[in-house]
């Protein structure tokens, strides 16, 4: 049941990104009255595969405040730089009671390319988490909320 809140959570957060986006880049253009039954690209049927990482409680959690700050910085250090190269689409904390941190969802080619760009982060290089990682498709095109 978590895993699928923590689906349509994802869903929910990366559509909305992607509409601020188009939002911000639409209001240069003259406004138009948007119209849904218009929009072609809407339901096109095409599939896209991203990767859904969920990051857990590692077994090596007994840091000390200092290292654990310096392994957090450069977790988000590579979380920004992973988005950046458009591998990373999103990424957060799981607010939950159990050993799930946190979630990716990546774009990449395949799980090992996942795996790839996941073993770059400082906390689960040093096992304060570890992943797992599931193919999740969505279908291409716009989704406008209102």
């Amino acid at each position: 049941m978590k895993f699928i809140l923590c689906l349509l959570l994802i869903a929910c957060v990366a559509i909305s990104c992607s509409n601020n986006h188009e939002a911000s880049t639409a209001s240069t253009a003259p406004s138009e009255k948007y119209d849904i039954n218009k929009d072609t690209t809407v339901y096109t049927g095409e599939m896209k595969r991203y990767w859904l990482v969920l990051l857990q409680k590692g077994l090596n959690r007994n840091q000390d405040s200092i290292s654990a700050e310096k392994i957090q910085a450069a977790h988000m250090a590579n979380i920004n730089r992973l988005a950046k190269e458009g591998k990373l689409v999103m990424a957060g904390p799981i607010g939950v009671e159990d050993d799930l941190r946190g979630i990716f969802l990546m774009n990449c080619a395949d799980s090992s390319e996942v795996e790839n760009f996941v073993k770059t982060d400082s906390a689960v290089i040093t096992g304060r988490l570890v992943m797992k990682y599931y193919p999740w498709w969505t279908m291409k095109g716009k989704y406008v909320f209102k």
